[in-house]
Formats: C-alpha cells, structure tokens, sequence
C-alpha cells in the first residue's frame, strides 16, 4: 500500500477528525498499529494560517512519516496557496476535504458542499494538484457518496479527480444530507472502486476487526480508515491488523497498559495545548478511555470540574489503579462512541 511514491506500513488509516486527531493522537494510533494518520482540518484562509488553532493543527513536530494535512476551502487559489504553505511546514501528502458535513463549513461552501458544484470542485484539485507537484508530494481526496440520496455523484468525482493527478480516494460511505446518522452503505464505495485506478479507502462505521474484514471484501477498497471508534480505543488498528493476518482477536488490553497509554497521551496533549486549553480538551479523550467502565460516569462528572493538568491526571491515575483492583484486562466489548452534536470538532472529516 502506497500512496505515490510513499510506502505505507499497512492499510489501516486514523480518519481526520477536528478537535480530535492532534499531533499526540496521530502518533499515539500509529504507535499502535495505525499506517497512516491524516491531520485536524486546516483552513485555507491565509489570515488564519497564524491563529493558535490553525497554528496547533499546523504542528508536526517529532511526528513519525508520512505527514499528512487536509486542507478545506471554495478557493481553488486560495486551496492551492494552502497547499504550498503546508508543504513549507512538513506536509509529505495534502488532503482535499470534500466529506465534511458541518453545516458551518457546508454553509460557505466548504466540505461536501462542494460535490454540489463538480465544475468547482474539480478547480481546486487540479489548483492543488499543480501547487503540490513541483514539491513531488502527492495529493489525496476525501469525500462523501454524494450531497443527497437523490445525488449521488462520487463516481463522477472520483474520475474526474483521478484525471486531475489525485492519487487516493477516500470515500466516506454516507450523503452530506446523512451526518452521521442510519447506517453508512458501502455499494458506492464498490462503485468508485471499480471505476478508477488509483488507491481507494473505505470508511464509515468500521468499528470492528470483523467490520473491516467484511467492509474491505464488500467494497474491494485498497484500506480502511476508522474514526469514532478510534476515540479512546487507540489500540483497535493493533486488534484488526492482527484479526485480518491471523483470523484470530487479540486479548482486550490490560487495564495497566492502558492506564500508561493514556497518561503518557495526556503529558503529550498538555504539552501541545498548554495549561487551561489542556486540561478542558483532554476531558472527551479521558472520557471516551473510560467510557462503559465500571464508575466512569461519576468519575467523568468530578474529572470534568476539575480546572489544572496536575490535578486532572492524579485523578485519572487514582480511577485506573482502582479499576486495575477488580480487573487485569478491560472487558472484551467496550462501547462505540456515539456521534456528537457538533460534527465539526468531534467527527471524521
């Protein structure tokens, strides 16, 4: 599996997510078992470009190849120029976010919005395409089956880009006009498949080893790419690695292991986001970690008031050394994260 010229190490990708799939995360995935790790959603706006926000998504550094940034916009100069800029700050591969359903993104025209105009929407890959080559680095493509079920057109974007230079698809098994709700369909998918050459991915509620056996047989698709059910579950990409070589499930984790894992993720999350945006992010990945365990409930609302790093993570050692007294392993079905209401800092993009 590659994409371009770059080698991956498998075929099991973090979706991006906003909010979510930060420096720490993507490295923490790919240390366990994860071949690639695509960044937060970063604006191609230039007077953004220097915000804490899009300067923290823009952050790469120690971070293991290959380095991957999608980019968002309705600019196809302004795409291309983003391109370039990120590229300067370490981008080895650039995503083009055509599958973001958030309507405050949709609302400009942004995201999966574009697959409602094909004629702009091929502008910027092939903007982005021309502004990414003289680097040699490669150009991706993440999108959706289509704005509604009555206009599903992934096919034709999917060979329009192919033809463009994009050289991996993405596909997102839902419309725009779906969110995250019902159930993601993987005939489309098959569709994009069949029709073009190039590396094509698969994702949408692959949230099990046999998921993703049964969604890659279905669809014929070259990897998956898994996000929600990634949130406070980093080591799944280790347990279908292992599931699609072996046939056989890896034994749930110990709960020791875990507890290192999450502290050693929390050190990092500090480090990147500083004290007072630190502590309050890191509560929806401390939650999602201890999410249907035995007294998270009551621990999640006296970790949630809890306002400094220091405090906030001898708390979470105190919950997993109690937990570590009743159980050596976590229990074997651990719940899936539910879809938040705000798609655009909680959902794969």
């Amino acid at each position: 599996m590659q994409i371009g010229p770059i080698p991956l190490a498998n075929r099991l990708f973090v979706a991006p997510m906003a909010g979510v799939t930060d420096r720490p995360f993507r490295m923490l995935c790919k240390s366990l078992g994860a071949g690639y790790a695509v960044s937060e959603m970063v604006t191609s706006r230039p007077d953004l470009w220097a915000s804490l926000k899009t300067s923290r998504r823009a952050n790469h550094d120690g971070e293991t190849s290959p380095i991957s940034v999608q980019i968002a916009g309705t600019d196809a100069r302004m795409m291309a120029d983003a391109a370039a800029y990120n590229i300067d700050r370490g981008a080895q591969i650039i995503d083009i976010n055509m599958g973001c359903p958030a309507k405050k993104v949709c609302n400009k025209w942004a995201g999966s919005a574009l697959m409602q105009d094909e004629p702009l929407a091929l502008s910027i890959v092939e903007a982005v395409v021309a502004a990414a080559a003289p680097y040699g680095v490669p150009v991706t493509l993440k999108m959706r089956t289509g704005w509604c079920d009555a206009q599903k057109n992934a096919v034709a974007i999917a060979r329009a880009a192919e033809s463009a230079g994009v050289q991996m698809l993405t596909v997102h098994g839902r419309t725009r006009e779906q969110g995250y709700a019902g159930r993601a369909e993987y005939r489309t998918i098959a569709a994009v498949k069949a029709a073009v050459r190039i590396p094509v991915v698969a994702n949408g509620d692959i949230d099990s080893p046999e998921k993703a056996r049964d969604v890659l047989a279905a669809t014929g698709a070259d990897a998956v790419m898994i996000g929600r059910a990634a949130q406070g579950r980093p080591w799944i990409f280790r347990e279908i690695g292992h599931f699609l070589a072996t046939g056989e499930h890896l034994a749930p984790p110990l709960v020791a292991e875990v507890r290192r894992l999450l502290i050693d993720h929390l050190q990092e999350h500090y480090a990147l986001y500083g004290e007072r945006t630190g502590v309050r992010s890191a509560r929806k990945h401390i939650g999602w970690y201890v999410r249907g365990l035995p007294g998270a409930e009551a621990f999640r609302a006296r970790m949630n008031a809890i306002e400094d790093t220091a405090r906030q993570t001898a708390a979470v050692k105190d919950f997993w050394d109690a937990l570590e007294a009743t159980m050596q392993r976590l229990p074997t079905a651990m719940p899936a994260a539910p879809a938040e209401a705000d798609a655009d800092e909680t959902q794969p993009h």
